[in-house]
């Protein structure tokens, strides 16, 4: 049988055929990760993580969701919010349905997963149409986004995006700051052409704006820029896509709540837009329009922006943060914000990075979930509500 190992979005990264040389490479993908990784055992158990405003969800191999943390909305996905548990969920919560889905994006209060079929469902915190089914009704469970398949998902505040095998970009739900990029205003029930005519590779979508990558990456964003997330040199809204401006060709973008931040192919990290708590990581707190280089000289392998943190991870699979610290959400022991990365305690060795509003979460390459920061809501996963300033195992995983 064919087998495919996928990425952190949950985005094919390794595909084998049939035969034995496939059996031989998949004995020694298999090997080199329990020797690698020591972390946890074997089989694995999470693919992938993606973190909300204040929930996280997670991927098993055999495509099953699983949700935890705040659930006023659904956001959670098991058919349910239970007042009596205040809309509370510490430990993971199998998402309802029954569907196998190959990637998952979190958005602030929604949730979306795509199978491996293309077919896109959403759950969740509907007030904008975030949800794509065509109504505002709030949604308990995954409903079906119609009319397109899709090649992968990306989730913001209150909006969501979906790119086609074809490279066309597709949005829908809040539109005030042209989040949506259909050159209006207008909040779309269901899935609008992103216009410009642009073929993008990837698609990352932050609270008000989202950004989108070509193969040749070159990087365009739209959407709220009052500052500076979208990297044009300037802090007008734009309705369409634009050119980020003085930067170089990216291989990631990862688009925060004001910021958003690049990768390039040699691992050197940028970032641009507020920088009120140090999210920008360029030692200063001082708001940048275009991408500046996130300071220290580190080499990333993977990056992800958040509310006011952003972390990455190195490609000996190191975590570093930076920026706003309150609740531990960097992972370095402290509350202290930081302006420059700093290393994430308890070295382990993760290989993807998920960012909420304050909290972040890991997998390692053996399977096992990991969270810290804020957890009044359980979106750490532990079975505790306790805030955690270093990675804690998310039970189950």
């Amino acid at each position: 049988m064919a087998l495919t190992i996928v990425g952190q979005d949950g985005s094919p990264r390794l595909r084998m055929g049939r035969g034995p040389r496939a059996a031989l490479a998949l004995l020694a993908a298999v090997m080199a990760t329990a020797c690698s990784d020591q972390t946890s055992p074997l089989p694995v158990g999470v693919t992938s993580l993606a973190a909300g405003s204040n929930h996280t969800c997670g991927l098993t191999g055999s495509g099953a969701a699983s949700c935890w943390g705040y659930n006023y909305y659904g956001q959670l996905g098991d058919g349910s919010t239970d007042s009596a548990t205040l809309y509370i969920r510490a430990a993971p919560a199998a998402v309802a349905g029954a569907l196998a889905f190959a990637s998952l994006t979190s958005g602030a209060n929604h949730t979306c997963g795509l199978t491996s079929g293309g077919a896109a469902h959403c759950w969740g915190y509907n007030f904008y149409g975030q949800l794509g089914h065509g109504s505002t009704a709030n949604g308990l469970s995954p409903s079906v986004v119609g009319g397109l398949a899709f090649e992968s998902l990306t989730a913001g505040g209150s909006h969501t995006c979906g790119l086609t095998s074809g490279g066309a970009a597709y949005c829908w739900g809040y539109n005030l700051g042209g989040d949506l990029g259909d050159s209006t205003t207008i909040q779309r029930l269901a899935p609008v052409a992103v216009v410009g005519a642009l073929t993008f590779a990837s698609l990352t979508a932050g609270y008000f704006h989202t950004c989108g990558l070509t193969s040749g990456g070159a990087a365009y964003c739209w959407g709220y820029n009052a500052y500076g997330a979208l990297g044009d040199s300037t802090t007008t809204n734009r309705l369409a896509p634009v050119a980020v401006a003085l930067g170089p060709s990216f291989a990631i973008l990862s688009a925060g709540y004001y910021h958003t931040c690049g990768l390039t192919s040699g691992g050197a990290a940028y970032c641009w837009g507020s920088n009120f708590y140090g999210e920008l990581g360029d030692s200063s707190t001082t708001q940048h329009v275009t991408p500046v280089a996130v300071a220290g000289g580190l080499a990333f392998a993977s990056l992800t922006a958040g509310y006011f943190h952003t972390c990455g991870l190195t490609r000996d699979r190191v975590a570093y943060c930076w920026g706003y610290n309150s609740h531990g959400e960097l992972g370095d022991g402290t509350t202290t914000s930081r302006l420059t990365p700093v290393a994430v305690a308890g070295g382990i060795r993760f290989v993807s990075l998920t960012v909420g509003r304050n909290h972040t979460c890991a997998r390692t390459g053996g399977g096992a979930a990991y969270c810290w920061g804020y957890n009044y809501y359980g979106e750490l996963g532990d079975s505790t509500t306790t805030d955690r300033l270093s990675p804690a195992r998310v039970v189950g995983f």
